[in-house]
């Protein structure tokens, strides 16, 4: 795992010094001009997306110890360190940190390991789902013109729409059939690769035990109300940030659907996040489409796309890293053990599994 993260370090490294060479001759850059853009930003809309971005956290938390009830009765904002901490270990780490946060909630709750690594796989398809499912109705009820080349942003739209459906659907054929949907996919991809084969029958087979967490329609309901809720405050807040920067007619005048559209970028590049480096290249492709799409300049683009990282991803470091401090935790040790883990119980479950 380890040394895949750091081939793909190496190629994003190198792709990042590609890009900057390619542009140094091609791109104009006025640094007094992007040094006045966050000096004229409005700090107090920058504030209130650093709160909704907080808040969002309160939602996991609680999103959380709703899908463990019907195992252990936990309260809803007792899980609200675990989810802080574990992203301060992706912000600082990597995505390679992202078993953090179930194997807090193990130790925190005494619960299974394996019943909360399957919560995190039912909790990152209801974030897809959610994203997903906002995405599309903003952009399907979008008025005419309000778009940048509205016939592809409308083919985005209805593809986020089929996949929602898609992953509704694969939820309660999963739901229903879990074991029976772990063989047909360890058999598909078996005939290229057998690791592959058992990765992903372990994962549908966690995703199949977590959905035990859900076991009325109510639950559902409540989860998604939840997931939707805590998206809204996300999109709500990239909104206050683009909107912070009044010297830019465009970021000024920013809309929900255009704004919808730079989530969703932003969202893309995150996936494979890497320490320090996935930064500077979340910034350059976010403010690539803040440029390109929505007619930004170079300069007010960087801006806000650095706002953004700093506002929706990087401000919950500090109270991270104090949260850690009182628990009594260090980000790099738990972030090895959650991985060995997580590793180990993939090799068990293996094993366990009939051939």
């Amino acid at each position: 795992m380890k040394k895949n993260h750091l081939i793909l370090g190496l190629l994003v490294l190198a792709a990042l010094v590609a890009l900057i060479i390619w542009g140094r001759e091609r791109i104009h850059f006025d640094f007094a001009d992007f040094r006045s853009q966050i000096a004229l930003a409005d700090w107090r809309r920058i504030g209130i997306a650093t709160g909704c971005i907080y808040l969002g956290y309160v939602f996991r938390s609680v999103r959380w110890s709703m899908l463990l009830r019907h195992n252990k009765n936990v309260p809803m904002f007792s899980l609200v360190g675990t989810q802080v901490i574990g992203f301060t270990a992706v912000a600082l780490i990597g995505r390679v940190a992202d078993p953090v946060r179930p194997y807090l909630v193990s130790r925190k709750t005494s619960l299974p390991l394996s019943s909360q690594f399957a919560v995190y796989i039912v909790e990152r398809l209801f974030d897809l789902g959610s994203m997903a499912l906002l995405f599309s109705s903003v952009i399907l009820l979008a008025p005419a013109g309000a778009m940048p080349h509205p016939e592809i942003v409308k083919k985005a739209g209805y593809g986020g729409m089929l996949l929602t459906f898609a992953g509704a659907l694969f939820l309660v054929v999963v739901r229903l059939a879990g074991g029976i949907v772990a063989s047909f996919f360890e058999h598909i991809f078996g005939l290229v690769s057998k690791s592959l084969a058992e990765a992903a029958g372990h994962k549908i087979r966690a995703f199949h035990a977590g959905l035990d967490t859900m076991r009325t329609f109510s639950d559902f309901a409540v989860a998604a109300g939840i997931s939707l809720s805590m998206w809204g405050l996300i999109l709500f807040a990239y909104l206050e940030c683009t909107r912070a920067f009044t010297s830019s007619p465009e970021l000024a005048s920013m809309t929900l659907a255009k704004c919808m559209l730079l989530l969703a970028f932003s969202g893309t590049a995150s996936v494979f996040q890497l320490p320090v480096l996935g930064w500077f290249t979340q910034i350059g492709l976010v403010a690539a489409a803040l440029s390109s799409f929505l007619g930004v300049t170079p300069e007010a683009a960087t801006a806000c796309a650095a706002t953004i990282l700093l506002v929706t991803f990087l401000s919950i470091i500090p109270i991270g890293l104090v949260w850690a401090r009182f628990e009594h935790v260090s980000l790099r040790k738990i972030t090895h053990e959650s991985g060995e883990a997580e590793e180990l119980l993939e090799a068990k479950e293996a094993a366990e599994t009939p051939q």
